[in-house]
């Protein structure tokens, strides 16, 4: 079993993860170069965002690493990372006003949103158990029931993933009309911000797809068993 023609799939899926990952980090990197004209870093413009849209208890906080940017809704933080919080370039902008998107996705019950942060349990346990229980059970040659409930379990992690796609689109959309209705960004600016984050939001289709790859093979392995 694990030397089948069905680890295409999960090359195939590891070669997007990786593609997604080097492009969004080359477009960071290009507009990261590129300074805003209003010359306001990733802090000032999420706490502009924040205040303009009278967002009451969420704070903007610093974060090490890189483009490990997030908000938080369980304490009420936007999270931006060492590139980002003091930057006042383009790729940085556009990324604190993303997470702002998040943030006012949940201010006005965004229901993707919802679904999304509903699945959290049983996607993290469904993609880290579901797919040992498949080959467990394959392995030691247990019935198909078995099989199905890893296969069950293994889908809600895909279905996260898929959720998740319209949640990212969402955000960056919201950041980009908020960039540029607020003055925070020049027409030309917002425009180099959407590469930014179109680029970013690749990675979660490339992380959907690999998902779906993996759930596919894991279903060719049982209907391939079946045949034996």
């Amino acid at each position: 079993m694990y030397y089948d023609w069905t680890y295409i799939l999960v090359l195939i899926g590891a070669l997007l993860s990786m593609l997604a990952s080097m492009r969004v980090q080359r477009t960071y990197d290009k507009y990261a170069r590129v300074r805003s004209a209003r010359g306001l870093t990733g802090r000032e413009v999420a706490n502009y965002i924040l205040q303009t849209n009278n967002v009451q208890g969420v704070t903007v906080q610093h974060v090490s690493g890189s483009l490990t940017d997030h908000y938080n809704p369980t304490n009420g933080t936007v999270n931006l990372s060492d590139v980002v919080y003091g930057s006042a370039s383009v790729a940085a902008l556009g990324v604190a006003a993303h997470e702002c998107g998040h943030v006012m996705q949940h201010e006005t019950g965004y229901v993707p949103l919802q679904i999304r942060a509903s699945l959290v349990p049983i996607a993290n346990f469904g993609s880290n158990v579901g797919i040992w229980i498949v080959i467990a059970s394959l392995l030691l040659g247990l019935s198909d029931n078995f099989v199905n409930v890893g296969i069950f379990l293994f889908s809600f992690g895909v279905l996260f993933q898929l959720v998740t796609l319209p949640v990212e689109f969402n955000a960056s959309h919201r950041a980009l009309v908020m960039l540029e209705e607020y003055n925070l960004l020049s027409p030309d600016e917002v425009a180099e911000a959407r590469e930014v984050l179109t680029a970013a939001a690749l990675t979660y289709v490339a992380a959907a797809a690999s998902s779906l790859l993996q759930l596919f093979r894991l279903i060719l392995l049982r209907n391939s068993r079946r045949r034996d």
